[in-house]
């Protein structure tokens, strides 16, 4: 009767708190998302279809056509030691996640003693004679427990850390976007070099060749001593010029050799200039659901939704805890007779504990909990908002830098037929010295600004890449997103 009170009682408590668990709120970020960029309905270009699926060809290298830029990020997916540092994270959010999955199962340990005891005979006796006793125990056993799941807490929990490793996946994706993109800005960089320090060699071998021609018409009396001077000013100028851009392709080789994780002497490049690579074509009407290969934005929502099992597991911490408990084994006084079964004792318990007052600690995580999933859904929120942000920067650039690229060849053109005219004329001996002065600076600084608008127009369509997380062309076998929450609506 006893025992059977003890059950009502605790049925009683039970039973009222069984259907108790309330329901996570449901989780709406607040956002209205277009359908397609605002400057998909300024382009008319075609899409490009060069997107390769595999290795750094789906980060969007294989955009610009070069083989060389390719093979380097391939070569910094495996080398970097950003990358690297990324996917260390992820085992230790695998063995974070291993830990918090294993109080779904029973744990069991095993037990093995041996005591040898003495016992004084004064202990019996209050006159001697006194004898001593002395003896022995053995125990060997095998104890299991159990805490039983059932308001889901610890499901919750292991869901939080399965997420987690989700999100670390995806950080790790993150780094690897970025670390592409950095990759393809330095290669960018050292090319214009190139090209900067291979019109800054011509421009000087022009300035040589008028000097040579101005020393010959001070001999001959038709130019002065000034005119000579300047165009002397000139040479040392362009000349001047050339280390500050030995310098520059340095420090993007170097660049380029720590990206991949490599010692500089090592990298050996061949480069050529920016003219070798391909210019990428936009699609009309970029669909804004290509924001869903962005690996920050996933894992944001993962984030997000690994907090949300976190504040089920903080509110099933008010609900009772049931424990079972179990132990199987033999006891005896001697070894040989520790494996009759006579020997054998067995015991099994369950406890539950209800939590009644703690001074505010289990309210105090919850609202801890439930603060944390505000926050990092006001993350989530602003990364899709970031993202949007990133995209219209980087295709009104690329629209700009592409306008800027036309005027500036033009100008291009413009300062290379006046030096033309005026070079012609000088060898005539019919022109002023300061014109042909005029001409070649002008020249020299409108073609070196060419050389670095077309560095910013790659490095914008590297900008779009990173900012729609590796191009603009869906993968043909584009997983479908694993960190979906139902409750979670876009």
């Amino acid at each position: 009767m006893m025992g059977f009170a003890v059950r009502s009682a605790l049925l009683l408590l039970v039973l009222p708190l069984a259907g108790c668990r309330p329901e996570a709120d449901k989780t709406d970020i607040g956002l209205t998302i277009p359908a397609y960029f605002e400057y998909g309905s300024r382009t008319s270009a075609t899409p490009d279809t060069g997107l390769a699926d595999a290795g750094a060809g789906r980060f969007g290298l294989s955009l610009f056509g070069s083989a060389e830029l390719n093979r380097l990020g391939d070569e910094a997916l495996t080398g970097n030691f950003d990358i690297a540092t990324a996917s260390a994270k992820i085992m230790e959010a695998k063995a974070l996640a291993g830990e918090s999955a294993a109080s779904l199962y029973p744990s069991l340990s095993g037990t093995a003693d041996a005591s040898r005891s003495r016992s004084p005979g004064t202990e019996r006796k209050n006159a001697p004679p006194f004898s001593a006793t002395t003896a022995n125990n053995f125990d060997l056993g095998l104890s299991a427990t159990y805490m039983v799941d059932f308001w889901g807490r610890y499901r919750d929990m292991a869901e939080a850390g399965k997420l987690s490793v989700t999100a670390s996946e995806y950080d790790r994706d993150t780094t690897r976007l970025s670390t592409v993109a950095a990759l393809a800005n330095a290669y960018f960089q050292l090319l214009a070099t190139q090209d900067r320090l291979r019109l800054a060699r011509q421009n000087l071998a022009i300035a040589e060749k008028v000097l040579d021609v101005i020393h010959a018409r001070v001999m001959a009396g038709t130019a002065n001593a000034l005119d000579l001077a300047t165009q002397e000013s000139l040479v040392a100028t362009s000349r001047a010029a050339i280390p500050p851009l030995d310098i520059s392709y340095v420090q993007a080789k170097t660049t380029l050799a720590l990206l991949l994780g490599r010692p500089p002497e090592s990298l050996h490049l061949a480069g050529g200039g920016l003219s070798l690579l391909r210019q990428p074509q936009i699609a009309a009407g970029v669909p804004a659901q290509i924001l869903t290969r962005r690996p920050d934005i996933a894992a944001a929502e993962a984030r997000l939704a690994a907090q949300k099992a976190n504040v089920g597991a903080a509110r099933a911490a008010f609900l009772p805890n049931i424990d079972l408990t179990g132990k199987l084994g033999a006891e005896s006084l001697v070894f040989r007779n520790l494996f009759r079964p006579d020997a054998t004792l067995a015991s099994l318990a369950a406890g539950l504990t209800q939590p009644i007052f703690d001074g505010g600690t289990l309210q105090g995580q919850l609202d801890d909990a439930t603060a944390v999933q505000q926050e990092l859904l006001l993350a989530y929120r602003k990364s899709i908002v970031s993202a949007f942000s990133d995209v219209e920067t980087a295709l009104a650039t690329i629209e700009a830098q592409k306008r800027h690229e036309t005027l500036q060849a033009l100008a291009v053109a413009a300062a290379q037929r006046t030096y033309d005219i005026n070079e012609k004329i000088l060898h005539e001996g019919a022109v002023d010295v300061t014109s042909v002065l005029n001409a070649q600076t002008n020249l020299f600084q409108v073609q070196d600004v060419l050389v670095q608008v077309r560095q910013a127009k790659f490095s914008a369509y590297v900008s779009l890449i990173e900012a729609l997380g590796g191009g603009w062309t869906m993968p043909k076998d584009k997983p479908s997103n694993p960190v979906q929450p139902k409750e979670t609506q876009l």
